[in-house]
């Protein structure tokens, strides 16, 4: 039998305290009594007019709480800002720079003698000051590279390959030399350059902006071509920071190049032909994504060429056994404005093969 106060049967197994109510845990709080939408009426107001025992409680009315309205405000701060950031942000707006058009010098050097020539053309190269360049690309060489204040390492890589990739296709490229092709060169050139090239090669002039020896090497092909394909080649190429926006490569080359007589037999003598091209290159940001340069400054010697030759369009060198005839330079008016006194320089003995 079970004590006083228990059930007949005993206490229910698995009921806590010994005699607890089985809902004993749950705890009818203030806030969930609030909460309950029936509600029973008093036995006071039982006694009025009322007949249902319970009546429907209205919904409470529930506004946002203290930590939704928090962070419905720092959204809205937070968006604000972001548009406010977009619109006017601290980082000044680097002023676009407009390329300065390409400034270019070409000075024929007249032989003082007779060109020497040999149908050995390894023959020529090794009794020349050429003996010891490389052959091709393998002689432009890029520096160590060292970031600047305002650029990084590969920023910097990307200037010097980029004039080297100039210098490569405007120099070096067959297509090129032999007075064909020249869209290789022009689409490593700043889109604003673009004009300035095309009307060099429209209509070429030796007003020291539109030559288009002035832009890459190409000789006339109805006077000479080339007797090997291995072009030597020495000089170096330079970077440094012109500002924070702007980087700036300096290139000084010497190229040397087998020419022969056009339509010759491959027997035929052949000759050496110098350019040294002295170009200075300026990168944007832009340029520098692009891969394209903006060519400020072009300084070429190139010879054996006679003074009396035109330039300006193709070189059109002295070959084996030829001389400079005698004369020089066009006269040039000097109140004429828009162009430049014509120069002529002399190709030193000590520059040809020893024959």
């Amino acid at each position: 039998m079970g004590g006083s106060g228990d059930p007949p049967e005993g206490t229910s197994e698995g009921a806590p305290g010994g005699g607890e109510e089985e809902y004993g845990s749950v705890v009818f709080d203030e806030s969930f009594v609030q909460a309950a939408r029936l509600q029973e009426f008093s036995a006071q107001e039982r006694i009025g007019d009322h007949t249902p025992a319970v009546r429907r409680r209205p919904p409470m009315r529930r506004g946002l709480s203290r930590q939704a309205l928090v962070l419905v405000v720092l959204i809205a701060v937070a968006f604000g800002t972001a548009i406010y950031m977009g619109v006017r942000h601290p980082y000044q707006t680097p002023v676009a720079k407009h390329p300065e058009p390409l400034r270019m010098t070409v000075i024929p050097l007249a032989p003082q003698s007779r060109v020497p020539g040999s149908a050995d053309v390894d023959a020529l190269f090794a009794s020349s000051p050429a003996d010891q360049f490389r052959v091709g690309a393998e002689g432009i060489t890029l520096p160590a590279s060292r970031r600047t204040a305002h650029f990084s390492d590969s920023q910097v890589v990307t200037a010097l390959t980029t004039a080297k990739d100039y210098l490569v296709e405007s120099s070096l490229d067959p297509a090129v030399l032999t007075g064909g092709v020249s869209r290789s060169v022009r689409i490593l050139l700043d889109p604003q350059q673009l004009d300035q090239f095309d009307q060099s090669f429209r209509s070429p002039t030796a007003d020291g902006r539109h030559a288009p020896t002035g832009w890459l090497v190409r000789f006339d092909p109805a006077r000479a071509e080339l007797a090997d394909s291995k072009v030597r080649v020495r000089g170096t190429l330079t970077a440094a920071e012109a500002d924070s926006d702007t980087l700036e490569v300096s290139s000084d080359h010497t190229f040397v190049y087998a020419l022969r007589r056009a339509g010759a037999d491959e027997e035929a003598a052949a000759s050496l032909f110098t350019v040294r091209r002295e170009l200075h290159f300026r990168f944007d940001r832009d340029d520098l994504r692009m891969h394209q340069a903006e060519l400020l400054v072009s300084y070429v010697q190139a010879g054996p060429l006679a003074c009396a030759e035109d330039a300006t369009n193709h070189l059109r060198p002295l070959l084996a056994g030829e001389t400079a005839r005698a004369g020089g330079p066009a006269g040039t008016d000097p109140f004429a404005t828009g162009s430049t006194t014509a120069l002529c320089g002399s190709l030193a003995t000590s520059s040809q093969p020893k024959l």
